[in-house]
């Protein structure tokens, strides 16, 4: 199902505004007001193109798009990452059925907020290719400084930072509007040299076709594709930007693309990501739950995993096991920091506590919880360059879990909720 499939069959969810808006502040400020609605503007003011955001806000909807239960979202993306497959190949894609010119100031880019660099991609998934590993796909955000040039955010150690220092420059494509199975296969952390597109397509199969200018395999149903080359060489000022955890990130100096094509579809729609948004940390987050499920999975069972926004889907984990010796909290907290190396916060709760709740966590941590026995503390590890608390020369952090579980056995104290006697209320409201 491709990106515009899924927003045909969400339509009756989906707000449309048709009174023009601006792309600069405007249509982000707007997103952030009705988040998690989702919103299609239909009349930009500076282009005749669409624009669509708040589309992928909670895990229910990516549910939705895989046809499984919330529960087994996590599951349903581990087995692709386990179990890859290859994409479909077509000749002829449509995201390639218009040839623009290039001029980045052209397209829908959003500026969100006044201490922007200037205007971001965000939502782009970024495809580039090594001689010895082959594809990678992974999100970069990109700031446009010129009518064919951007700066690329490139993060340190990422498998696009590898090519790059390796290669010196490389092809690469832009693609804007997939659908979630590749927005999440583009977050995970896999092993070098596995293509992500693999993943995407054992999620839900989809068609891939031969960009326009470069020898790379893209999306064939994508919105938009933007084809070029980045430098190492050639660098630029990137940001201020606002991130994942909602706060200013400061001005680095970057790696250039410079753009020799764009193609999209026809009457096209741009995928608006909000930065720090409750869909920007689904996308980021989701990902990493399974990395976390299988390596707690590995010393205790484990039967979910939700890094929630309340932690920027990114510094916190909620772990639910299946405690079977008193040691396990503490061996599941320690396997969680394994499985995501940028969590901050792990608490681990047992069976009867939805993990989707604040509300029963936090009674789990009231009811369930002393700090000098039930405590983690592992002091001055690297974290995450994303904690503004970290350190700034080398990101260390101080990581904690909480062990949420009840012991397996109490002298006298119940540590279960009691429940009521379950009743059917309809013949106190149904008239007789």
């Amino acid at each position: 199902m491709s990106f515009r499939d899924f927003l045909e069959q969400r339509s009756s969810e989906i707000l449309h505004v048709q009174k023009p808006i601006s792309k600069d502040y405007e249509i982000a400020s707007f997103l952030k007001q009705v988040e998690p609605q989702p919103v299609v503007f239909e009349k930009i003011k500076e282009n005749a193109y669409q624009v669509a955001g708040n589309l992928f806000c909670t895990k229910d909807t990516i549910a939705q798009y895989f046809s499984v239960p919330r529960q087994q979202v996590l599951h349903h993306i581990a087995k692709a990452i386990a179990c890859p497959s290859t994409p479909a190949y077509v000749g002829s894609p449509p995201c390639q059925e218009v040839v623009a010119d290039v001029n980045l100031f052209n397209l829908p880019i959003l500026k969100h907020f006044i201490e922007d660099g200037g205007p971001y991609i965000t939502s782009g998934i970024v495809i580039c290719k090594h001689p010895k590993y082959g594809q990678n796909l992974d999100f970069h955000r990109l700031m446009v400084f010129k009518t064919n040039k951007m700066a690329v955010r490139v993060v340190s150690g990422r498998h696009f930072d590898t090519y790059l220092n390796e290669l010196g420059e490389m092809e690469v494509t832009v693609c804007i509007g997939a659908p979630p199975n590749i927005l999440l296969a583009a977050a995970t952390s896999v092993a070098l040299g596995v293509n992500e597109l693999t993943i995407a397509n054992s999620m839900q199969p989809f068609n891939v076709a031969k960009a326009m200018t470069c020898d790379l395999l893209i999306p064939a149903e994508a919105e938009f594709v933007l084809e070029g080359r980045v430098s190492r060489f050639e660098r630029h000022s990137e940001g201020p930007f606002v991130d994942l955890t909602e706060t200013l990130d400061v001005i680095r100096q970057e790696p250039v693309m410079t753009v020799s094509a764009i193609s999209h579809r026809s009457n096209p729609i741009w995928h608006a990501l909000l930065p720090g948004g409750l869909e920007h940390k689904l996308l980021m987050g989701m990902p990493r739950e399974p990395t976390i499920f299988q390596s707690v999975n590995q010393v205790v069972p484990c039967k979910d995993v939700s890094i929630n926004p309340g932690g920027c889907s990114w510094l916190h984990a909620i772990v639910q096991i299946e405690k079977q010796v008193e040691e396990d909290g503490k061996r599941a907290i320690l396997a969680a920091f394994q499985g995501h190396r940028s969590l901050k916060h792990v608490f681990v709760v047992d069976q009867d506590i939805d993990i989707y709740d604040p509300l029963s966590v936090e009674w789990a941590m009231a009811t369930r919880f002393q700090g000098d026995r039930d405590l983690v503390i592992l002091p001055r590890e690297r974290g995450s360059s994303l904690d503004p608390s970290a350190s700034e020369e080398n990101y260390l952090t101080c990581r904690v879990g909480f062990d949420l579980t009840k012991p397996l056995s109490s002298k006298g104290k119940s540590f279960t909720k009691v429940k009521y006697p379950p009743i059917s209320i309809e013949k106190w409201l149904n008239p007789a």
